[in-house]
């Protein structure tokens, strides 16, 4: 025999598992439960004398049970329905993005566009910027996800933007992510100093099932640490690596007005800069930087004052 005792028994670790995804909800939207007007319960189950007793404690209030759980979802695609033919007018119905949206930036990061539970229909851009010297191109790759770094989330696609070759750094493209009401992300890349551009349009932004949405935020969840960590040592690394190639530029640039002591001094740091890297160590990589950081800004001086005089 089925009794309330035991049904209630069996589905508690069930319905407990649905708190994390309603502190999620609020969390994402960056609203506490008593920002909430009404909580609607849909679904048979939710006629539920424990469910709702759960729904209480977890937002601090009886929920509205003054529609029907049976009808409710079919309620709303008939109102969805009557905004795309154009008979509602009155109402309207946002969906949001399920998860990040991006590209892939140097070192292999995953850079965020738009952030996961953004409402669309919304356009989001960012300008981007050559990583090596006289580089003649830019893949984008498209990506979707919650991970750190760029090869752990989905790619939804890809292309390249060409301009004309340029010192590291001169060049920049623009980049655009547009999702239209039906959640269709068309992506721009422009390149500023020709205007050449170039236009993507790419698969729904919105058209993923729940399973795979709550894979990826699990997998980002349980791999937080590591991914973070990474994200940290790999933008560490690119900073160490583009400060010496800055030194090594400005070794040349001084000659023989840098004093020997002091030159020696810089080499000896860009040599422990070297060793942090093979070492793999962020703190230690840190340190290393900092402190070849303030070795050099005489040198620095000295280079921003030949280079006014050359000027002169």
């Amino acid at each position: 025999e089925l009794t309330r005792e035991r049904l209630e028994k069996i589905a508690r670790p069930i319905i407990q598992r649905t708190r994390a995804h309603c502190l999620r909800a609020l969390t994402d939207s960056k609203l506490a439960a008593t920002d909430l007007d009404e909580i609607i319960l849909v679904g048979g189950m939710t006629r539920m004398p424990f469910v709702r007793q759960f729904v209480a404690e977890l937002f601090g209030r009886e929920p509205n049970i003054s529609q029907n759980p049976d009808e409710a979802v079919a309620l709303g695609a008939t109102i969805q329905a009557g905004i795309l033919s154009g008979a509602v007018r009155d109402v309207v119905l946002l969906d949001v993005t399920p998860l990040s949206l991006g590209i892939e930036t140097f070192g292999g990061l995953m850079n965020v566009l738009i952030p996961r539970n953004s409402t669309i229909p919304l356009k989001a851009g960012e300008m981007f910027t050559t990583a090596v010297n006289q580089q003649r191109a830019m893949k984008i790759k498209v990506l979707q996800g919650e991970r750190e770094m760029a090869a752990d989330n989905w790619t939804l696609g890809e292309f390249e933007i060409e301009f004309p070759p340029a010192p590291k750094g001169v060049a920049r493209v623009g980049v655009q992510f547009e999702i239209d009401p039906d959640g269709i992300l068309q992506v721009l890349a422009r390149d500023t100093k020709t205007g050449r551009e170039k236009i993507v349009a790419l698969t729904s932004a919105v058209d993923v099932s729940d399973e795979a949405v709550e894979a990826m935020i699990a997998d980002s969840l349980e791999h937080a640490f590591e991914d973070m960590s990474e994200r940290v040592w790999t933008e560490t690394r690119l900073k160490a690596e583009e400060m010496l190639g800055a030194v090594e530029k400005a070794f040349q640039l001084a000659g023989d007005r840098l004093p020997a002591e002091q030159k020696q001094q810089i080499a000896g740091l860009t040599s422990k800069v070297r060793e942090a890297i093979a070492s793999h160590e962020t703190p230690r990589l840190k340190a290393a930087n900092a402190a070849l950081d303030d070795a050099t800004q005489e040198l620095a001086a000295l280079i921003v004052e030949q280079a006014m005089t050359t000027k002169l």
